[in-house]
């Protein structure tokens, strides 16, 4: 049986570290299971799990974890992109292994100003090595970091010669106009798009989008899923504009630290606050005045503590 297409809401899962520097599998777990208790999507090693700063063996015991634990694997969509082939191909495998509802797949961004040919030859030869019709790939258009992104024309040429694996797109460019033109020459032929960002979910949903991956429904889930299901009420302009508005708050900081001082904080888990080197986590000011606005703001989040 075909497994659903994912749609709605997803986010790129913050991945807890010890103060070592490794990773807190436990932690992981539980914040992956409180947040498809939330009915979120788990786009685990997206930019916000810091999952550049992970190597592939990491990211496959990661994975291999939250399966053993229970958690759905139809409403996860594992990071498995790479600068390199054979990285690429090894994440995917082992996504597809695990039924993941999809793979959300980055260019490779290390060189600059590579063709469409170029482009189009790695994810031929990604799809074809991992040899398997149950593979749904989103590419990750996310232009502002790769510098490397996905044409109008590479789309097209990839969806007529992989039609069963090419299934969507995170649309990371964080403008609506974009995100349209996506949709209006390929949701006809199945390319769903994700925004990359809540705050032009209500648009996207209106265009014919699929939902969005949003580094914030991390922190504030129910709120972002209940404008996805709610999306054609007369309230919804408003809880549009409640989501941009905490969003806001977090956007004055580096957004994985703020993040991750929020779940810190909320859970009473403090080693939440690690992140990974080159990152730097917020000081102590930083993070009190990140909290102590949330709340101002009326924001808190439920059911983090174990």
């Amino acid at each position: 049986m075909t497994t659903p297409r994912i749609k709605g809401v997803l986010t790129p899962v913050v991945t807890p570290f010890h103060s070592n520097g490794a990773i807190n599998v436990p932690l992981f777990i539980r914040q992956c299971q409180w947040l498809q208790d939330n009915h979120i999507g788990l786009a685990v090693f997206g930019t916000n799990s810091e999952a550049n700063s992970l190597s592939p063996q990491e990211r496959m015991e990661m994975l291999d974890a939250l399966i053993e634990a229970g958690l759905a694997p139809a409403r996860m969509m594992p990071g498995t992109g790479a600068c390199d082939l054979p990285t690429a191909v090894q994440l995917t495998r082992k996504a597809v292994a695990h039924q993941c509802g999809g793979v959300l797949a980055l260019p490779p961004f290390y060189y600059k100003g590579v063709s469409d040919d170029g482009l189009f030859r790695f994810f031929a030869e990604l799809i074809e090595q991992v040899g398997d019709d149950a593979l749904r790939v989103y590419l990750y258009h996310i232009p502002p970091v790769a510098q490397v992104g996905f044409s109008v024309e590479l789309v097209e040429r990839l969806l007529k010669a992989y039609p069963k694996n090419i299934a969507g797109m995170k649309d990371s460019t964080g403008d609506i106009a974009h995100t349209q033109t996506m949709l209006k020459h390929f949701a006809a032929d199945g390319f769903d798009v994700f925004a990359g960002t809540e705050t032009i979910l209500l648009d996207t949903l209106r265009a014919g989008g699929a939902g969005c991956i949003s580094a914030t429904a991390n922190v504030n889930a129910p709120a972002i899923h209940d404008l996805c299901q709610t999306w054609q009420q007369d309230d919804a302009p408003a809880k549009q504009q409640a989501m941009n508005d905490l969003r806001a708050i977090f956007q004055k900081y580096p957004m994985i630290p703020a993040l991750k001082a929020a779940v810190a904080h909320w859970s009473g888990e403090d080693s939440w606050r690690h992140v990974r080197a080159p990152l730097v986590a917020l000081d102590d000011a930083q993070a009190h005045a990140l909290i102590q606005t949330l709340e101002e703001a009326g924001f808190s989040i439920e059911g983090l503590k174990s």
